[in-house]
């Protein structure tokens, strides 16, 4: 759609977080190219949802001007990892074309654990969280995709990082979009309300 609407698709924050409004265009020429280029499953083109807080709460920082098209995708966790890596190498051409990927989610995310006491200080993890994040950072800098893509496999610390899978998944398609000898480095590498972390990956 050529103008999406700010969604705000969460409840039990400040009013705030709802008040915010980020009116980025969109690309219907961009999303139609996506339809046409991916061939492993069918692409729908939605003219209703907008931007949800996945996306602008990420963007906001940093297009605050909200003069940078945007074009969301959705993901079907349903879907196993290696079905959303290898999805991912079919968007990797549109990266030649000067598209950014930006894939949002944590590295460590367990709302279930979060200790509600520790919200007002700037870093803290419990021991299984920050283990899990470093297992994630050590696997990401030596190119282990197949480890990351089966990431059941990594033990009860991992296991307890990624209760559910899509705040997880954006990672694979990051990697499934990477060149082989792209750099890659990390920034704003900190836990937060200890089952939280707030890892950042850059690549390229």
């Amino acid at each position: 759609m050529s103008k999406p609407p700010t969604i705000h698709d969460f409840g039990g924050f400040p009013k705030a977080l709802f008040d915010v409004q980020y009116p980025a265009p969109g690309s219907p020429e961009l999303a139609l190219e996506i339809k046409h280029l991916v061939s492993k499953t069918a692409v729908g083109l939605d003219e209703k949802w907008g931007l949800d807080h996945g996306a602008w709460s990420v963007i906001r920082n940093i297009y605050p001007k909200a003069d940078v098209p945007v074009v969301e995708m959705s993901l079907d966790y349903n879907k196993s990892p290696q079905y959303h890596y290898e999805l991912a190498k079919e968007l990797s051409s549109l990266r030649e074309k000067g598209v950014l990927f930006i894939g949002s989610g944590n590295l460590v995310h367990n709302l279930r654990m979060v200790a509600w006491d520790k919200v007002d200080e700037p870093e803290y993890g419990y021991d299984w969280a920050l283990q899990a994040n470093e297992t994630f950072k050590r696997l990401i800098l030596a190119h282990k995709h197949k480890e990351l893509i089966n990431y059941t496999l990594l033990g009860r610390e991992v296991q307890q990082a990624i209760p559910t899978p899509e705040h997880y998944l954006p990672l694979i398609y990051a990697l499934g979009l990477k060149r082989e000898n792209e750099p890659v480095s990390f920034f704003n590498d900190k836990a937060v309300m200890g089952s939280l972390t707030m890892t950042s990956v850059q690549i390229g």
